[in-house]
């Protein structure tokens, strides 16, 4: 479970580096990790929207949109993506060994 807690920070400091910012938590009610998973893969899919949308604004030539801006833009979104498939392999990882105990 430590493991588990370890993933949620790490995807909680790669979402604030990616410009996202963590929803502030209720101090009655703590998240489950489904919650904390879901609310991760949306940030996810925000940096990569916007990622989109810089280079998109690019492309047709906005002013203001930096080739430099829709790269780092990019990376951060890439780097998220591949973050949220490891912790999906680790979860599907565990669950199979998990599931291969002996009752």
């Amino acid at each position: 479970m430590d493991k588990i807690g370890s993933v949620i920070q790490q995807m909680h400091q790669l979402a604030e580096a990616a410009g996202s910012r963590a929803p502030a938590r209720q101090a009655t009610a703590p998240a489950s990790f489904a919650d904390e998973l879901q609310r991760s893969l949306a940030r996810v899919s925000q940096a990569q929207e916007a990622a989109y949308a810089k280079a998109q604004a690019f492309e047709l030539g906005e002013p203001g949109v930096a080739l430099s801006d829709v790269m780092i833009d990019m990376q951060k979104a890439g780097i998220a993506f591949q973050t949220t498939l490891q912790v999906r392999n680790r979860l599907v990882s565990a669950y199979q060994e998990i599931s291969s105990m002996p009752v």
